[in-house]
């Protein structure tokens, strides 16, 4: 009778454990490494199908893809890069075009590439696209269903310093303040 009074507690502190494992992960952001995932998924384009393996045709790729011309301070980015989240994305990219074709040869997906690359420079994945805040001719936006951290963000796009700001309501209006402005 005590050894399975033993058992159940051993199971039941067993199971506490992994519930808070499981809970303790932190949450994946969905937009991190995204200009360096998309970047990547452009330059694949570039490289025929026979050729994905091929180191050489990748760093080609990469140069196509981001340089129009010259390297280091005379470094020219390619016009049809049309945001400048994908400009800052290739200036990285150009003197680390070995570190991307090894693991992108192997067939690796594109976001370990990235958080591979993120190892040697953290800023790779700190890029992202602006925060798009869509509405409609006529409607406002809620900006209540927003978050804290997109209410920042959508403000520091816009230029401007929420000073005082400590609430969520403090943020939200003054997006509605500046709704005018920009992105």
């Amino acid at each position: 009778m005590q050894y399975f009074f033993y058992l159940i507690v051993i199971v039941l502190l067993v199971s506490g454990i992994i519930a808070a494992a499981k809970k303790g992960k932190k949450e994946e952001d969905p937009k991190e490494c995204e200009v360096c995932i998309s970047n990547l998924e452009k330059i694949e384009m570039l490289v025929p199908a026979n050729k994905r393996s091929d180191k050489a045709a990748i760093e080609k790729a990469t140069g196509t893809h981001c340089t129009l011309s010259g390297f280091g301070s005379d470094w020219k980015p390619n016009p049809a890069l049309t945001s400048p989240k994908d400009v800052k994305m290739c200036y990285i990219f150009e003197p680390i075009k070995k570190s991307i074709s090894t693991p992108f040869a192997t067939g690796m997906p594109k976001k370990k590439v990235c958080q591979r690359l993120k190892k040697e420079n953290p800023e790779i994945c700190e890029i992202k696209y602006p925060l798009k805040v869509e509405k409609k001719a006529g409607e406002k936006i809620n900006y209540t269903k927003m978050r804290v951290k997109e209410l920042k963000t959508l403000l520091d796009q816009r230029g401007v310093k929420c000073v005082g700001c400590s609430e969520k309501s403090d943020f939200v209006k003054k997006c509605e303040e500046t709704e005018h402005l920009d992105l």
